[in-house]
């Protein structure tokens, strides 16, 4: 199992310097001279000299290889420069707005992973039920709403006549539901089929039917083969959603007015704050690698085949 995880460990490490390169490069990616684009941004009238002397403080006239070591000395250490628009440190911009981010995307998360899989296994263990055509037709639908045109319905039709969930906003649970709700169906509903499908599946295999055979209970033989061996590519498609997850709350955090990341990477879109956006593509970047490292190891730890395979190849 080390051999398994140590491997995993290893593609990690060269997915994250592609990524540190692509944020660098894209911090870099201003027309024109970065010091006079920085200098104008910061309300300062640049002439040679102010140019000159920010040139050499940032260390601009290096070449493009030492800027990228330093850079990411930089921001291994949390430095990730100053923003164009306001000359903040972008460390500061994120910190203040990454824990709304993570708490609605964890919440999202969790809501589609428990929604998903359990939903999944009850329309796989009864397939072409009435349950399991009502189940198939609103995942259907649902899958093919996005997101941010949910969340203008759930607006309009919920919360305009609901005291209790409120339209936008930062607050307790109250204002995390319909974000929640938006951020979670289409990523649930797809779970859910794929789940279902997988349940299916497993459902066909001789040893279940052998252990059927045997006179097990339907519900033993679910709870003990089938829906454990069902669940291994469902663990492998949940971390790749948590990527989709965290992508759509940026439009999500704009509609509900959720102070987020999402609002501040779109205000440095619009003002081609680049230090802002590479700083978001790194972190973001980064915790999709980690959260999918997690998931292969999860899935090396909980599939028996991957640790007898490295045990037969020791011996």
């Amino acid at each position: 199992m080390t051999q398994y995880i140590l491997g995993r460990v290893a593609i990690a490490i060269p997915t994250l310097l592609l990524l540190t390169l692509a944020a660098f490069l894209l911090n870099s990616a201003a027309r024109g001279d970065p010091a006079e684009l920085a200098l104008r941004q910061a309300g300062i009238e640049p002439t040679p000299e102010l140019i000159a002397e920010y040139r050499s403080r940032m260390g601009l006239d290096d070449t493009l290889p030492r800027r990228y070591l330093t850079w990411l000395n930089n921001a291994v250490h949390g430095d990730f420069g100053r923003s164009f628009l306001d000359n903040r440190p972008v460390s500061d911009k994120i910190g203040e707005r990454i824990e709304p981010t993570l708490r609605l995307g964890l919440a999202a998360f969790i809501v589609t992973a428990v929604m998903g899989v359990g939903l999944g296994v009850l329309f796989g263990l009864f397939p072409n039920s009435p349950l399991d055509y009502l189940g198939r037709t609103t995942t259907q639908f649902l899958a093919a709403v996005p997101s941010f045109w949910l969340g203008l319905i759930l607006i309009s039709v919920v919360a305009e006549r609901s005291s209790w969930l409120p339209v936008g906003g930062y607050g307790g649970v109250r204002y995390l539901v319909l974000p929640v709700i938006a951020l979670s169906a289409g990523a649930a509903s797809q779970i859910i089929r794929f789940t279902r499908n997988a349940v299916i599946e497993v459902w066909r295999n001789d040893y279940i039917r052998t252990a059927r055979a045997k006179g097990l209970k339907q519900r033993s033989v679910a709870i003990r083969h089938a829906i454990p061996n069902a669940l291994l590519p469902v663990i492998t498609l949940l971390g790749l959603r948590f990527g989709q997850i965290l992508a759509g709350s940026i439009v999500i955090e704009a509609i509900f007015s959720w102070p987020g990341m999402g609002s501040a990477l779109i205000t440095a879109i619009s003002g081609r704050d680049l230090p802002v956006i590479g700083a978001y593509v790194m972190l973001a970047g980064t915790l999709f690698v980690v959260v999918n490292l997690v998931t292969d190891i999860s899935y090396g730890l909980l599939d028996p085949r991957i640790r007898l395979g490295e045990a037969r190849a020791r011996g």
